[in-house]
């Protein structure tokens, strides 16, 4: 998601401790100095004998300008050496004033190139079919999804989502159907012959809502027009279901006017409907094409609501509903560069529907954007917690957490049903549906009651059902409520359990039906946890074979993974990962805790994290993680930043990151506090509209 920036904030929280006693006119003229470090302390694995480790030539530098340019090897450089990531071990280290000095220089530099350094540039893109189905039924005034969202991992079947009340009920009924057949007696999920196109797939490391994903094939656009001549013909498109009915398909009373009033009335209802579905004011020749259209319907004997289906039919498969772009601005008033232009009203407007509603602006954000107030820091801001307190957040909260903690690995989970006979409950249902449930809660509960994002990694309490007792407990003996289960919120002693990282649905999904994988959770946690994830392994490393039974008998799996380690081109991803993987080894596949694995050999957590903080036992890794909260934080942020722009993040978005993280550390840590200081940075008010250029040849540097 984020190729360069790393999750340790450097300049933010390291640097002024480190060099306060240092002038920033030290810096200025940096280079020779830094020259002379590189030549005695990188060069040997970074330009000598033509030795190029990381794709980074530091001999090619030849001035303070050569490094400003590139601000990604700029952060990088900087984060290594806070780290202490570079020398490597086997080389000697930098002294510590020496190092002290590199960081302040580098960081000054960054920090200078930060300042003019475009954003990167959002391309058009198409609604994914979550933000399709959620325009759709926004647009109409519907009361269900038009088509069948497998996207939702967990159903609500209580109405309990009621953001405006920030209180969560102790108890919840939910369901997870992409692991259980159809729930009985439920209302369908879907409009009667309505035929929805793929589910978009997610992006590595990212989200289904990237832009540069959103592409659109003939074969899909086919799919598209057909599914709006669908949801415009469906029998469940009726007064019953569309609270829009009145003001746009009932016919006016003809007793004074006749056909000329009902002629009347088509103008300002598909106005209305235009600007609704475009996001912007209507422009008047398409408004009078689509008058003309539906005028001559009506002559040939076509009734108002035929007319008007027509009409919505076409527009909800057109371009412009389906595609979000911005457009370059006249002048840039705020003269920021090429680049860095702010975004209008109508686009602001846009963003934050598809932000915190996955959806389409509504009539309160049209009417603020047309008066031009929208962008006002007082009226933004009450914008913000107006639709943080909609219940349309809650679209928010089907989304964003199940593909940032990487989920939808669990539907394809199947733990061996030997060793493992209690996963598996009756008719073939798996626990894995209770399992999902409990993380997705957790995310749910910290929005609602606008509780701090540390409780993701530290809650006093969980969520659970007889069945996922059942499951971190080993046993089946829970009952058979498998379809719709009834959830309670229980309060927390044990610090093994709670929290998005140490749950049974992110065990099981990381391990292989038989044992765990130290080095799968490893990566999932520096991923998903710090947003730094680790390079793909090089392609002629094989995957741990399944251990005979002498192995399985005399080794652990950290001594059957050390020949990875040992590897070169290995080492330094596994000095990364292990110490995170290996610290949840008392885990078992499905979560269930352990002390001893089967051969009757004690489990080893021990490791030493981020380079720094020897741990013996989950207990101290957990405390040290806490204690390194700010990585967490900024890693956090920036998911969701990446997630708030439908793009990849850039060194541009680096100081509104290192003010949001700032910011949270500081007390503003609360879940809305940290979704609304992003809807109000500076990456999220301003866009690029200049051509996309190739792509930066000096990307994944040092990785």
């Amino acid at each position: 998601m984020t190729s360069f920036i790393k999750s340790s904030a450097i300049s933010l929280f390291a640097l002024p401790v480190l060099f306060s006693g240092t002038s920033s006119s030290q810096a200025e003229d940096s280079f020779p100095a830094l020259q002379m470090a590189f030549k005695s302390h990188c060069i040997k694995c970074h330009g000598k004998d033509d030795k190029v480790k990381g794709k980074v030539n530091l001999l090619e530098l030849k001035s303070d300008a050569d490094l400003l340019a590139r601000p990604e090897l700029l952060e990088n450089l900087v984060a290594i050496l806070r780290e202490h990531e570079m020398p490597p071990e086997d080389e000697p280290p930098l002294p510590e004033a020496k190092q002290k000095h590199m960081l302040m220089q580098l960081d000054t530099m960054l920090q200078k190139s930060l300042k003019t350094q475009p954003f990167v540039a959002t391309p058009i893109r198409r609604m994914n079919r979550f933000q399709y189905n959620n325009a759709v039924v926004d647009l109409l005034e519907l009361d269900r999804p038009i088509f069948r969202l497998n996207e939702r991992l967990m159903r609500r079947r209580d109405n309990y989502f009621h953001p405006e009340s920030k209180k969560m009920p102790a108890q919840v009924r939910v369901s997870s159907r992409p692991l259980s057949k159809d729930i009985d007696n439920q209302r369908p999920e879907g409009f009667r012959g309505v035929a929805s196109f793929p589910q978009d797939k997610r992006a590595e490391h990212g989200f289904d809502n990237r832009a540069d994903h959103l592409t659109l094939s003939p074969l899909l656009m086919e799919s598209f027009l057909n599914l709006s001549q669908t949801i415009a013909d469906s029998p469940d498109l009726n007064s019953k279901e569309c609270r829009s009915w009145n003001w746009l398909f009932t016919a006016p009373d003809q007793k004074d006017g006749g056909p000329d009033k009902v002629a009347e009335a088509i103008e300002p209802r598909i106005k209305k409907l235009l600007r609704r579905a475009f996001r912007r004011p209507v422009d008047p020749e398409i408004l009078n094409r689509f008058v003309k259209f539906s005028e001559q319907q009506l002559a040939d004997g076509a009734s108002l609501e035929t007319t008007l289906r027509a009409v919505v039919g076409a527009v909800i498969g057109m371009p412009d509903f389906l595609y979000f772009y911005e457009t370059p601005n006249k002048q840039n008033p705020e003269g920021e560069g090429p680049g860095r232009e702010p975004i209008s009203d109508f686009e602001l407007a846009s963003r934050l529907a598809l932000f915190f509603w996955s959806s389409i602006p509504d009539d309160t954000l049209l009417d603020l954007a047309g008066q031009g107030k929208l962008g006002e820091k007082e009226t933004l801001g009450a914008q913000i917690d107006r639709m943080l307190n909609d219940r349309r957040s809650g679209r928010f909260c089907d989304n964003f957490p199940a593909q940032w903690l990487q989920l939808e690995r669990l539907i394809t989970s199947v733990p061996d049903p030997e060793k493992f006979a209690y996963f598996y409950l009756v008719d073939g249902y798996r626990t894995s549906m209770h399992m999902m449930a409990e993380p997705l809660l957790l995310f749910e509960t910290i929005y609602i009651e606008d509780r701090s994002i540390m409780e993701l990694l530290d809650p006093k309490f969980t969520w659970e059902n007889g069945m996922l007792r059942a499951n971190y407990a080993g046993h089946s003996k829970a009952g058979h409520d498998v379809v719709t289960q009834l959830f309670k919120r229980v309060p927390l002693t044990d610090p093994r359990r709670g929290g998005i990282i140490t749950n049974a649905a992110i065990m099981t999904m990381t391990a292989t039906p038989t044992r765990t994988q130290p080095i799968t959770r490893g990566a999932w946690v520096n991923a998903v946890i710090f947003n730094d994830p680790p390079d793909p392994p090089p392609a002629d490393v094989p995957p741990l074979p399944e251990a005979s039974k002498e192995e399985l008998a005399k080794l652990t799996i950290r001594e059957r993974l050390a020949a990875h380690r040992k590897r070169e081109d290995c080492a330094g991803c596994h000095k990364q990962i292990d110490p995170l993987g290996f610290a949840l080894e008392n885990y078992g596949p499905t979560g269930v805790w352990r002390e001893k694995y089967e051969n009757g050999r004690q489990v080893d957590v021990s490791g030493v994290l981020f380079n720094r903080h020897e741990f013996k036992d989950f207990s101290e890794f957990k405390q040290m993680i806490l204690k390194e909260k700010h990585r967490f934080i900024r890693g956090f942020i920036e998911h969701l930043l990446s997630y708030a722009l439908s793009r990849e993040l850039g060194p541009a978005d680096s100081p509104a990151l290192n003010d949001m993280t700032s910011r949270a550390l500081a007390g503003e840590d609360q879940m809305r506090a940290v979704l609304k200081n992003i809807a109000m940075s500076q990456p999220f008010l301003h866009k690029n509209t200049i051509a996309p250029v190739a792509a930066n040849k000096h990307s994944h540097e040092l990785k």
